[in-house]
Formats: C-alpha cells, structure tokens, sequence
C-alpha cells in the first residue's frame, strides 16, 4: 500500500461528500417528498416542456458544432506546424478559465443587432442574440473544449507507420482517414461529444445574457430553475434540477461505455 493512501482517500472522500454527494442527497431528498403526481406535474407543464426541448435542441446544435470545429481544430493542432501554435493550444482551454457569464457578455456584444457580427448579420434576417442560435452559440463556446481535448492526445499517439504503410498500397488521403484514422480517434471523439451535450445542457452563465429569455421561446431549463428558486418554489426547482441531472447521469454513462469502448478496441488492435 502506497504511503499516506488511507488518509489521503479519506480527505477525497469527505471532499466528495461535502461538495457532491451530500448536494444532490439533499436534492434527491426534496424531489422524493413531494411524490410521483407531484414531481410529473411540474416536469410535464407547458413551459417546462418547452425549456426542455429548447436546452436539448440548442445543445444537439451546440455539439454538432464542436464535433465539427472541435475535430478540425484537434487535427490542426497535431498535424500541422505554424507560428502562433502554442497561443491557440492554450485559447482551447480558454472556455474553461473564462467565467462563464463573461463569455456570454462578450457574445451579446458580438452578436447583438448593433454588434460588431449582427450589425452584418441582422439585414440578412439572421438574428443571433436574443434567439436559438445565440444559445447554440454560447453552449458550443464553453463546451468545444471537450471534443478538441478528447481527439487531441489520440491523434498524438497514433503510430503514423499504418497511415504510412496503407499510402504505399496505394490509399488515397480520404481513404486513409476513413479506414486508418477514423476507427482509432471515433471512440474519444463520440466521448467529447457526449461530454460537450453533457455541458450544454447545464450550461447557464454564458446563456443567460445571449438567450433573451422569453419564456416558451429562449427560456432553458436552467434559467426556469433560477427562476423557482427566486419564487421559493423548492420544489419545483428540485424536480427540473432532478431531470438535468438524471440527463447528465445518462451521458456520464455514456462517455464512460466508450471510452472503454476505446480501451477494448485499441487493445485488440
């Protein structure tokens, strides 16, 4: 047994129970005394419907997104070399340093109708802040990190000697990226994924200020929970926060299967 293990893992314990366990014992607690008619009542209303399906809808939108930028930005990072490199390997993690409400104060600058993006995009018709995309947005900028962080180190240790040896049989590029490339980064960049629709859907901060807030239109299903609680509605702030987290469970759950997922299949190779 390593030196200092027992009371190393019973600081991490009691920090586990303080800060996460004894939380959402207390919330698990709350949902569970008001009863099933109750808690259904509350989590199938009108409006907390439609701050679901916003928060869900924004956040596939937000991931497809990262998957798109994350991946292309990963593979930038690995496979080329240009000056300013390391600047932009460090502004990756920027979303994870920057407060979140400061993100989202600098995407309504951005984006509203007097902005230095929507002042262009607002004749077009394309409303950004204060709509669906400007949620969309914000999600897919504090969550890109994921998906790029995922795929990076995979890409990074990847033997080039098979990309090698399948462009001497004569694979084309695209060819030795779908059959060489792909199947080996496809299990961490599904796990980034669902990482990066694992926080959208909780994301607040950034959402709050861009989002408008219209109840029924760009209302998410954190900002309906701020909303109980400042009406001392518990309980019904209890129920919503019990559905998010049951939705983050689910793609815990998720990222965990592939990514032994990854471990078998790498393993087999």
């Amino acid at each position: 047994m390593l030196p200092g293990f027992g009371l190393t893992l019973g600081i991490t314990l009691v920090y586990l129970a303080i800060i996460v366990f004894l939380p959402i014992a207390a919330m698990l607690m709350k949902t569970a005394s008001m009863g099933f008619a109750d808690f259904w009542r509350i989590v199938s209303s009108e409006r907390a419907l439609a701050t679901f399906r916003i928060t869900i809808q924004s956040a596939f939108f937000a991931t497809v997104i990262d998957a798109l930028f994350g991946l292309l930005l990963a593979w930038v990072l690995v496979r080329y070399e240009f000056p300013g490199k390391r600047f932009l390997d460090a502004v990756v993690d920027l979303p994870f340093a920057l407060p979140t409400a400061v993100a989202g104060l600098a995407l309504t600058t951005l984006f509203a109708r007097n902005g230095w993006i929507g002042h262009w995009l607002e004749p077009l018709g394309l409303k950004v802040a204060y709509a669906p995309p400007g949620i969309a947005i914000a999600m897919a900028f504090t969550s890109i990190p994921f998906v790029v962080r995922t795929v990076q180190p995979v890409l990074e240790d990847m033997d080039r000697q098979l990309e090698e040896a399948a462009q001497s049989l004569g694979a084309n590029s695209w060819q030795i990226f779908r059959l060489v490339i792909w199947p080996t980064i496809m299990p961490s960049f599904l796990a980034g994924c669902a990482l990066s629709f694992a926080r959208s859907i909780g994301e607040f901060g950034a959402v709050v200020f861009i989002a408008g807030n219209l109840p029924m239109k760009t209302e998410i299903t954190s900002l309906l929970i701020v909303i109980r609680l400042d009406e001392y509605d518990y309980a019904g702030a209890a129920a919503l926060a019990t559905v998010l987290l049951l939705a983050a469970f689910l793609m815990l759950f998720i990222t965990n299967s592939l990514q032994i997922w990854q471990t078998r299949y790498v393993g087999a190779r």
